[in-house]
């Protein structure tokens, strides 16, 4: 597989060209990323308890509980309706998840404290490489796919190779039916959070059931003080045939799309960038109809506003992944129109986007050789990162130091 850029934001300071009578132009830039960590975990069974007597954007509203504690905890009734937040305003609730035996010390995984460290070690070794060669700094922001809880994400941040990075979360819940979540940490002396939400996909199977899955998670907030959006993606996955599953990535391009028009037609300003993995390569209609993602920046316009940064690389043989033997690029990176330039800006734009994937990250032989070295083969543990690369973007723009 070849390497592409992830979407990560780093700030880096480097010289530009000067002259003795004027002042010093420097290039600054940042790291915007994310990893799909391959079902981060902790090592305790867990359920999720819903208290809707509090605000839905408090991330204490849908939260997750040791099960051996929910004894402790208020519970108003027994629901057996539809797993929605506006349907659970008022009530106190609890919700069991499908895999919350499976990472624990007695599953068939042994997934003990032991192999626990090491995947925050794996995954903290990562996330702190993104886009350094760029920006020789921690990326600015990281998008995380594949995490259990908010816990596991404040373990992460808290490994030696991420500590200096001073990094802030921003996670919520979802009613996903494995029990994974999206979420993104962020340099809080780089990036200052000014909202966020979660926009859950209402999605239903054939039957008529609730095909539960992660939510869009929405952040807006200042990047060295320009206004910027991130919308951190897990749609749902192929199972059961990527025809048969196709409707389920299409509404969620569709609800996407909502989502970036509304504040693009409140604040045109402001930089936009969707991303995350998609279960779709570049060219799959749920991103090129769906979303009206463009490939070539001569067809942007203010009907297509979105440029896909991996459309390219896709065209060229890129991949982020393996799936069923096919090579695939998943983990994509989105932007709004005015996030490209041809030239050095006074704000940010696009410098450069890539799919990382150094040697470690790669399996050297066997079956699966050239592809991610996945921590899980079955229910043993690797000791590998993750079944995907992570993609990043750097941008950049013009800096003149205060004198």
């Amino acid at each position: 597989m070849r390497k592409f850029l992830s979407f990560f934001a780093l700030v880096l300071v480097i010289t530009f060209g000067f002259s003795q009578d004027k002042q010093q132009v420097q290039v600054k830039r940042a790291t915007v990323a994310f990893l799909n960590v391959e079902n981060l975990w902790d090592t305790i069974p867990s359920a999720d308890y819903i208290d809707g007597t509090l605000p839905k954007n408090n991330p204490k509203f849908h939260r997750s509980v040791p099960i051996d504690s929910l004894k402790f905890l208020e519970v108003t009734e027994d629901y057996k309706g539809i797993w929605s937040d506006d349907l659970l305003i008022g009530k106190k609730v609890i919700r069991y998840q499908n895999l919350a035996d499976d990472f624990t010390p007695k599953s068939a995984k042994n997934y003990n404290t032991k192999v626990y460290k090491q995947k925050l070690a794996n995954e903290s070794k990562v996330i702190s490489e993104l886009g350094v060669s760029y920006t020789r700094t921690l990326p600015a922001i990281v998008g995380l796919i594949e995490v259990e809880n908010r816990q596991v994400i404040e373990d992460l941040i808290k490994q030696p190779a991420l500590l200096k990075g001073d990094y802030g979360i921003v996670h919520y819940n979802s009613y996903d039916a494995r029990g994974i979540d999206v979420g993104i940490i962020y340099q809080k002396k780089r990036f200052t959070v000014t909202d966020s939400y979660k926009k859950e996909l209402p999605i239903f199977n054939d039957d008529g059931k609730r095909a539960y899955t992660r939510d869009i998670l929405v952040v807006k907030g200042l990047l060295d003080g320009e206004k910027i959006a991130v919308f951190m993606n897990h749609w749902p996955s192929r199972s059961g045939g990527e025809a048969a599953s196709q409707p389920r990535r299409n509404f969620a391009a569709n609800a996407l799309r909502e989502e970036m028009d509304k504040i693009r037609a409140e604040e045109p300003d402001r930089l936009l960038f969707a991303m995350g993995d998609f279960n779709d390569d570049p060219v799959n209609v749920s991103l090129t109809k769906h979303l009206g993602a463009v490939g070539d920046k001569k067809e942007l316009s203010e009907e297509r506003p979105y440029y896909n940064l991996m459309y390219k690389m896709f065209k060229s043989g890129v991949a982020s992944l393996g799936y069923r033997d096919a090579p695939n690029l998943f983990d994509q990176i989105i932007v709004s129109k005015n996030a490209l330039s041809d030239t050095l800006q006074k704000n940010y734009s696009v410098y450069k986007a890539e799919v990382f994937a150094p040697s470690y990250l790669i399996t050297p032989n066997g079956q699966y050789k050239g592809y991610p070295f996945r921590s899980w083969a079955g229910d043993t543990f690797t000791g590998g990162y993750s079944d995907h690369f992570p993609s990043l973007v750097v941008l950049q723009k013009e800096f003149t130091p205060a004198q």
